[in-house]
């Protein structure tokens, strides 16, 4: 983003000396750009230094208040500059009160950004590949926020980020947020399910929300160009009492199902 910001500044003092511009009209418009720039630089420094104060190497006894509100935050400051408009449809299908584990399809690298600046107020972990947790100031902020890696290549190490993540629920931390493909798609069809994934809700017996995200994909083609409408909907909630009595098999084959029907129906909309 400096850089954007520096590109900005160069474009108006050249606009501004092309035009002839009296000195004080580009004087104060600069002050105005500079001003606002600074800030943002600020505010990014600011969490690097919230950041700094985690210390990830320590069980986590509790989430980072901080940290949460940075998790919240952040993805809307980045919707902000990227252009991304996220449309959320279904959201009176969550519950009212408690926690849940919620699964979507997963397209971009935006989308937990996406889902975070839509829900972020209900308090939202993600479960994501380790080398996400590995990126500097990022990892950290996740940490403090109750965010776990799961190493898909090694079981026991996946089923100690289960245990985890359950413990956080229990525990009222947070509700969890997983994508049970592993990895984003870079066709956008659906890749095939990790069915471990939904033995979260049903060892914290806790509602399943089924989600769909569209759209995503697009940001980093418009960010410059264009604003991009992500779609977010909340297609379906299960009971924590349907979850329990199902094989995780058939909650991902179930839950597939209803993310390939609303990505067919999108398709069909968008062909007729």
């Amino acid at each position: 983003m400096l850089l954007i910001y520096i590109l900005l500044f160069v474009l108006f003092c050249a606009g501004a000396f092309a035009m002839h511009a009296a000195p004080a009209v580009w004087h104060a418009g600069l002050w105005i750009f500079g001003g606002f720039a600074l800030l943002n630089v600020l505010y990014v420094l600011f969490w690097v230094a919230v950041a700094s104060t985690v210390d990830d190497e320590k069980p986590l006894e509790k989430p980072n208040r901080l940290c949460c509100f940075g998790c919240r935050n952040i993805p809307r400051w980045l919707c902000f500059w990227f252009r991304v408009r996220v449309h959320l449809t279904g959201e009176e299908l969550l519950p009212e009160e408690g926690r849940f584990v919620m699964v979507s399809n997963h397209r971009s690298g935006f989308d937990p950004l996406t889902v975070e600046a839509a829900l972020g107020k209900r308090g939202l972990a993600f479960i994501s590949k380790p080398s996400n947790l590995k990126i500097p100031f990022v990892g950290k902020l996740g940490y403090g926020a109750c965010f776990l890696p799961i190493d898909r290549e090694n079981d026991r190490k996946a089923l100690r980020t289960i245990l985890t993540a359950v413990d956080y629920i229990k525990k009222d931390f947070c509700s969890i947020v997983i994508y049970p493909e592993g990895t984003r798609s870079r066709t956008g069809e659906l890749l095939p399910f990790h069915a471990g994934s939904f033995k979260i809700a049903q060892k914290a017996n806790v509602p399943l929300v089924i989600a769909c995200t569209s759209g995503s994909e697009q940001v980093m083609h418009n960010c410059l160009l264009r604003t991009t409408p992500v779609e977010l909907r909340i297609l379906e909630v299960l009971p924590a009492e349907k979850v329990k009595a199902t094989h995780t098999q058939e909650l991902a084959a179930y839950s597939r199902g209803l993310m390939e029907a609303a990505l067919n129906g999108e398709r069909s909309e968008a062909s007729a």
